[in-house]
């Protein structure tokens, strides 16, 4: 069976990781969940992993390194509010097996410090009639892998950067899953 560990960062509520942890337990992903690697005790996404195994690995010294340990066992690896740029040693351990989440339509509105609130600011000073979310595949750089899947939503008249959040990470919840499981299926070309 496909073993699925999903790399979660110090903020946020984890509800990417969850949706992933459902898809699994639901059978939309074929795998198991297998662990949740968080960069230190006590962040909300881990204390929202339920009965998953979360092992925690503090950033520092040969961080990369002990990365690829805790991450060892996985055959996907899914990053899920992870904003540092992955060290290269994870890269090369899960060759074409790392995957995040974007809220935006790359390559619109991506690249370093481009998250959260940023994003959907941006999207709305743009004049986009769309938003949404992309799925890639994790690189060297930030954002700027091979897009897998991408979800869509309006950008409202209305809207302020909380509201178009709300609504891009619907979509997220749906689309996240679904990638995974079209990258275990062997079809994941958008």
């Amino acid at each position: 069976m496909e073993r699925l560990a999903i790399l979660v960062g110090a903020k946020g509520r984890g509800s990417n990781m969850v949706a992933l942890l459902k898809a699994c337990a639901e059978g939309t992903i074929p795998a198991e969940a297998y662990r949740v690697v968080a960069p230190r005790e006590g962040t909300d996404a881990a204390a929202n992993a339920g009965d998953v195994d979360v092992t925690v690995v503090e950033p520092g010294e040969h961080y990369g390194l002990r990365l690829v340990q805790a991450l060892q066992g996985a055959t996907i690896v899914c990053l899920a509010g992870f904003t540092r740029l992955l060290p290269v040693e994870v890269l090369h351990a899960f060759p074409g097996r790392v995957l995040n989440i974007h809220p935006s339509l790359l390559p619109r509105h991506g690249g370093a410090g481009m998250y959260g609130r940023r994003v959907h600011e941006a999207v709305l000073a743009s004049g986009d009639a769309e938003s949404g979310c992309s799925v890639h595949y994790v690189t060297d750089q930030y954002d700027e892998g091979d897009v897998i899947l991408q979800g869509r939503c309006p950008v409202l008249p209305e809207d302020t950067p909380e509201s178009l959040a709300a609504r891009v990470l619907e979509v997220e919840h749906r689309v996240y899953p679904e990638a995974v499981a079209r990258v275990l299926r062997g079809d994941a070309h958008e």
